[in-house]
């Protein structure tokens, strides 16, 4: 079980009315990040200038937010922040902000004992999302610090994205790999992030096989179908 304590009625208040104006942040970060990574040599210094302020501002969004729900939620920074540790790494790193779907997970894990295909089938759906945008992002931030760095292998945008699926698929080619710190750091990140989406999906997935076959088996009386009475 979870020592997290429940949420009281105003943070959950707060939480509801932040969800579009946190996912409007969080896609104007990316964008904003991904436009300067990208078009670096591209643009003139204003609109990269511009890019980098609605970096900041999106930012801020994110550390108002974590304050507010500080201040809700009744309890003192460090136990705060001890109950609260996905959301205090994503504040410090916001491209790992797609990581939150692992608390859709936990919601369902909570569940178990009334079972329901669309929270497992939401899931997966967040899950296949969140490789997509880490994906997206780890590719950005590696590109970022490889590309000019002496000696390495990554050396255009294309090179990233597949260094990338390789390694979030923890396969890990070889072809071509990070040298820089913050490279190598990102992917470590990416392979503890790949296993962990991997297993929820798998997880969830299962646990909705087994859980559906239990209920049909106590429709048919706990008799495999062609079987004995008191089989089992």
């Amino acid at each position: 079980m979870s020592d997290r304590p429940p949420k009281p009625p105003r943070q959950e208040r707060w939480d509801r009315l932040m969800e579009l104006p946190l996912a409007v942040a969080s896609l104007l970060y990316l964008t904003s990040y991904a436009v300067r990574v990208l078009a670096h040599d591209h643009l003139p210094q204003e609109w990269l200038d511009i890019c980098l302020t609605l970096t900041l501002v999106s930012w801020g969004v994110f550390g108002a937010d974590y304050l507010v729900r500080l201040r809700l939620s009744g309890l003192g920074p460090f136990r705060f922040l001890r109950t609260h540790l996905l959301d205090t790494v994503v504040l410090v790193l916001p491209l790992l902000r797609p990581v939150r779907m692992v608390s859709t997970y936990d919601q369902v894990q909570r569940r178990r004992d009334r079972p329901r295909l669309t929270l497992y089938a939401r899931v997966m759906v967040y899950a296949g999302l969140t490789v997509a945008l880490l994906g997206f992002a780890g590719a950005l931030t590696v590109y970022h610090y490889e590309v000019d760095a002496p000696g390495a292998s990554i050396r255009t945008f294309g090179d990233s994205v597949w260094w990338t699926c390789a390694t979030l698929a923890t396969v890990g080619y070889g072809d071509v790999v990070p040298v820089t710190v913050m490279g190598r750091v990102t992917a470590v990140g990416l392979m503890a992030c790949g296993l962990a989406l991997l297993g929820a999906v798998t997880g969830s997935f299962s646990s909705w096989l087994i859980q559906s076959f239990t209920r049909d088996d106590e429709k048919d009386g706990g008799r495999p179908p062609g079987g004995f009475p008191g089989a089992s």
